[in-house]
């Protein structure tokens, strides 16, 4: 059979069965069990190489029993012996559990484990207790806290449910969206959509920054937002927030004009949704962050993937519907927010497809660990006014001195149009210029022959370019 080369997520290799220190390998059995599951191999060493197994009978009753005396609940495992390069090799296959969290349990010790990298580490309190609802098939969103509905008021909620779905919101709906329960008390996920600000880790933070790393908020961040509260109003503010810190370049063909926003607007929501719904909220002091520089955007949500594998080891079309907060989700659909079958990555990644200027290299990256997820947007227009601004402000210093006062107008005209567009018409100057095409033909065609523009097509169609620019060279 075939092995990885090395100890992965899903892996772990041993070189002997350490049945004096047992601990040494069943932490990666509860790691394993608590996680997407995972194989131990017995006698193969950290580097890879086979080195066999002394005993495989004796060897696998004596797993056996370690697993169902030192582990709670006793996971579900598979042990088989294979044959490699004449030596024998014991294959340990933990199945992922649904009773977690799964306990290694001796000598006093009762410990949770997790898998990180290659690594078997303690499950810290915030996975613990995910782990514990997973196990009791709840969800944080889904359980009753001890605040009534009657205390808070929820305008925002019914105000935006009868926006997007044309129906009132009645009380009986209140109880059957899971966001209180019968005697009257707020489910967390009902404590979320209050007006008032009553879950502390319900934030999120926006920093444009000046260029293209963090630095200091205070001396290199362009504009800083914290919102908190509400989801509908932190995805309506966060939205704002990009919308605020983007720009919408355009360029008019000869019978319609052509937007290029920095960023798909609907990729945008899609990834603000994603961030709000599938967050994990237990994790202490936590909150949602955006973050803007020149040339990407990122948002950032506390928590990996639910079922605990990165997104980066998955096949983004192929990932199914596993919700981390069902009832906010459930919500989100019913608004309209969202589509109900888990398609929100493969829709940023279409999304962001459509917009002009997009490359294979501006494609979204999606990135996760075990305590966070991360979304990256490509700016789709970096990098085309800077070329603009270089070429045309190296232009205006050549040209300055030998034009009259109207011909310094309409070039002023012309230089500002070029830093907004990949490319000009007759018409679009001239409706700029506030002049007949008559007369824009023949001050294009004399800066076409002082070599500042240069044009391409015939008539109507005829489109002019930057001198040493085009839009080959602004769209890297």
């Amino acid at each position: 059979m075939l092995y990885p080369l090395a100890e992965t997520t899903e892996c772990d290799f041993k070189r002997e069965l350490e049945t004096k220190k047992p601990k040494s390998w069943l932490k990666s059995v509860s790691a394993f069990a608590n996680g997407i599951g995972g194989k131990l191999i017995f006698g193969v060493d950290d580097s890879g190489k086979f080195v066999g197994i002394i005993d495989a009978q004796k060897s696998a009753e004596a797993i056996s029993n370690l697993i169902k005396t030192r582990i709670t609940p006793t996971p579900q495992f598979i042990l088989t012996l294979e044959k490699e390069q004449e030596k024998s090799v014991l294959i340990l296959t933990i199945e992922a559990g649904r009773a977690t969290p799964y306990y290694y349990k001796a000598d006093g010790i009762r410990e949770a484990y997790v898998r990180i990298g290659n690594e078997s580490i303690v499950a810290p309190d915030y996975i613990l207790n995910e782990l514990i609802l997973k196990g009791k098939n709840q969800s944080f969103d889904a359980l009753t806290s001890d605040v009534k509905k009657e205390d808070y008021s929820f305008t925002l909620l019914e105000a935006t449910y009868y926006e997007r779905t044309l129906l009132k919101m009645e009380p009986k709906d209140y109880f059957s969206f899971c966001l209180a329960d019968k005697k009257g008390y707020l489910t967390n996920a009902g404590r979320l959509f209050a007006d008032q600000y009553i879950v502390y880790n319900s934030r999120v933070f926006c920093t444009r920054w000046n260029g293209l790393e963090k630095g200091s908020v205070f001396d290199d961040a362009l504009d800083d937002k914290e919102f908190e509260g509400n989801l509908i109003y932190l995805l309506r503010s966060a939205s704002d927030f990009v919308k605020n810190n983007s720009k919408v370049r355009f360029y008019k063909d000869v019978e319609y004009r052509v937007d290029k926003p920095d960023y798909a607007e609907r990729a945008v929501t899609e990834a603000l949704v994603n961030a709000l719904i599938h967050r994990d909220y237990i994790v202490s002091g936590s909150e949602v962050h955006i973050d803007m520089y020149d040339d990407r955007l990122e948002i950032s949500s506390p928590g990996g993937m639910f079922d605990g594998k990165a997104v980066q080891e998955h096949v983004i079309t192929d990932i199914g519907s596993m919700r981390r907060n069902p009832v906010i989700a459930d919500l989100f659909h019913r608004m309209k927010f969202m589509e109900r079958r888990g398609s929100g990555l493969k829709k940023i990644i279409s999304e962001t497809e459509k917009l002009p200027g997009y490359n294979e290299s501006l494609k979204p990256i999606f990135y996760s660990n075990g305590s966070s997820f991360r979304v990256i947007l490509k700016n789709v227009n970096y990098g085309t006014t800077k070329v603009s601004d270089k070429v045309s402000d190296k232009v205006s210093d050549k040209v300055s001195d030998k034009l009259n006062e109207k011909e310094k107008c309409f070039f002023n005209v012309l230089m500002t149009l070029a830093k907004q567009h990949d490319f000009v018409t007759t018409k679009v100057v001239a409706e700029a210029a506030g002049m007949p095409e008559a007369t824009t033909r023949r001050y294009l065609a004399k800066f076409s022959k002082m070599d500042i523009i240069v044009s391409d097509g015939k008539n109507r169609s005829k489109k002019y370019y930057l001198k040493n620019t085009s839009m080959t060279e602004a769209n890297p």
